[in-house]
């Protein structure tokens, strides 16, 4: 792996010296989740749309309604910015000033292209679901020809990225004296309890291909 050459697009400018440009880390925080903000401008108005998304290689892929204007605006050849953030802790200062939060963040860059191809329209679906749950794609009911015509399949070949994080405690040791608690408190995301869906259960629930999940890290 190498790293994405910074440029005026991804540079991070404010607080740079938590920056990391390096596909490695882009990656491994791109992979750690599954929801992300698209941002795009149409007619002059900014958008940003919140969706669910999966990697491969040094794609980003996204699926929605094929009428939606975010699948139909960014199939057009537009451009797109990607955002993935995960929230890490809180950061509890001695003052109001150095409270922060612990995060690991993404930017992409790229323009987006629709999925064409049924075979790899097939097979990304597959890849997505089997990320949720794994093997879950093939307990599926097939999808309909009009289920099929009604979904948009986005990808995007990421041009340029840049990975922000923050970790650890509050940078007030100069105020240690200040009498109130300073720390940081962790925040995970954790698989809860599994619901059976009201209509009633016409299969046993199989806890093993439940991750825990395993873009949380």
């Amino acid at each position: 792996m190498g790293d994405f050459v910074k440029n005026d697009r991804n540079r991070v400018r404010r607080g740079h010296k938590r920056a990391l440009y390096d596909e490695e880390t882009v990656y491994r925080i791109l992979d750690s989740h599954f929801l992300c903000h698209v941002a795009f401008e149409m007619d002059g108005q900014p958008h940003i749309l919140p969706t669910s998304y999966w990697r491969e290689d040094n794609r980003l892929y996204w699926h929605g309604s094929s009428a939606s204007r975010m699948i139909r605006h960014l199939s057009s050849g537009a451009r797109a910015s990607v955002c993935v953030t995960q929230l890490d802790g809180l950061v509890l200062a001695r003052s109001a000033f150095n409270t922060s939060a612990n995060y690991r963040s993404v930017v992409c860059f790229g323009v987006p292209e629709l999925v064409t191809d049924d075979a790899e329209f097939d097979r990304q679906m597959q890849l997505f679901f089997d990320q949720l749950a794994p093997a879950r794609w093939g307990q599926l009911r097939p999808m309909t020809a009009q289920e099929r015509k009604a979904t948009g399949l986005l990808v995007m070949e990421i041009e340029d990225a840049s990975a922000k994080v923050r970790a650890g405690g509050p940078g007030d040791a100069d105020e240690a004296d200040w009498p109130v608690w300073a720390g940081h408190v962790d925040i995970r995301t954790v698989t809860g309890a599994a619901h059976v869906a009201p209509e009633g259960e016409k299969a046993p629930l199989n806890h093993k291909v439940l991750p825990a999940y395993h873009w949380v890290r």
